[in-house]
């Protein structure tokens, strides 16, 4: 699973694998994925793609190959049948996600971080991660409503809550235990690749296994790159707020060293010179 002691695996590698085309160069990666790239610079074993809007950072040794960049993104098919938790996402990742129903009552945002926290740790899963993924299901509104009908915070279709023994999907607790679970339990059989877990969240688990990896739609590449971006924004300013707060804080010192007395040092004893001769 997405566990807390690797967050930085998804935010700086695997994750930054769907980002929608920006640049004219592809990087081709070893496990499939793409990456469109504006220019590169390479920094030891560290190759540093630069997006629109900022960067990517990938071990040199995951890329296979660079290729031009398409003219021009290929077509969507049709709609793609929904599975499980996931609903409907706009084609411009920009959009707004659902809005609450008229008159909502919306828990603070300390409640739902809490709440986050403690559900993401008994599943073992980064918070940070779940967090973003609400962000780009319901904007955090405990009321949402999507078009095909998924409800809450993470958005569960009716059929699924039943599934998991979810009888309210608009109590807070409830939809966000169930919808973590269900996160889990994708990424378990991607073998934590949080990538395709994200795409059959969205897209459904059979489109991924259909393509081999991400479908080739727009809303769902738009829907995975959303949730990149908030994460990989959360992870870089964590890293930057440490680097911040390490430079301000004094190296700890270790115990004054104590000053050699000088001691008298022995005189040499006078040696006794041999008899002469007699």
């Amino acid at each position: 699973m997405l566990k807390k002691l690797k967050p930085m695996f998804v935010a700086l590698v695997a994750i930054a694998c769907a980002l929608p085309a920006l640049g004219g160069e592809v990087a081709v990666l070893r496990n499939g994925f793409t990456i469109n790239f504006e220019r590169k610079k390479v920094k030891g074993d560290i190759t540093r793609l630069y997006v629109r809007g900022g960067f990517v950072d990938v071990p040199s040794s995951e890329i296979d190959s660079f290729e031009p960049a398409p003219d021009d993104p290929p077509e969507p098919p049709a709609q793609p049948a929904l599975n499980a938790a996931a609903q409907p996402q706009p084609a411009d990742p920009q959009s707004q996600p659902p809005v609450a129903a008229a008159g909502a009552i919306t828990p603070t945002s300390t409640d739902i971080d809490q709440l986050v926290r403690d559900v993401s740790s008994r599943y073992r899963l980064d918070p940070d991660f779940v967090t973003s993924v609400i962000k780009a299901e319901s904007n955090f509104h405990i009321r949402a409503v999507s078009p095909k009908g998924a409800q809450g915070l993470m958005q569960l279709m009716p059929a699924t809550a039943a599934e998991l023994g979810v009888s309210d999907a608009f109590d807070p607790k409830a939809n966000v235990e169930a919808g973590t679970a269900y996160l889990s339990w994708l990424l378990e059989q991607y073998h934590d690749d949080p990538i395709k877990a994200l795409a059959a969240y969205n897209a459904g688990a059979h489109r991924v296994e259909q393509y081999h990896g991400v479908p080739p739609y727009m809303e769902t590449r738009a829907y995975v790159a959303r949730i990149v971006r908030d994460y990989n924004a959360k992870k870089l300013a964590q890293m930057k707020a440490a680097a911040a707060q390490a430079a301000t804080t004094p190296a700890a010192q270790g115990p004054p060293k104590k000053k050699k007395s000088k001691s008298a040092q022995p005189k040499d004893e006078a040696v006794p010179k041999a008899p002469g001769p007699a």
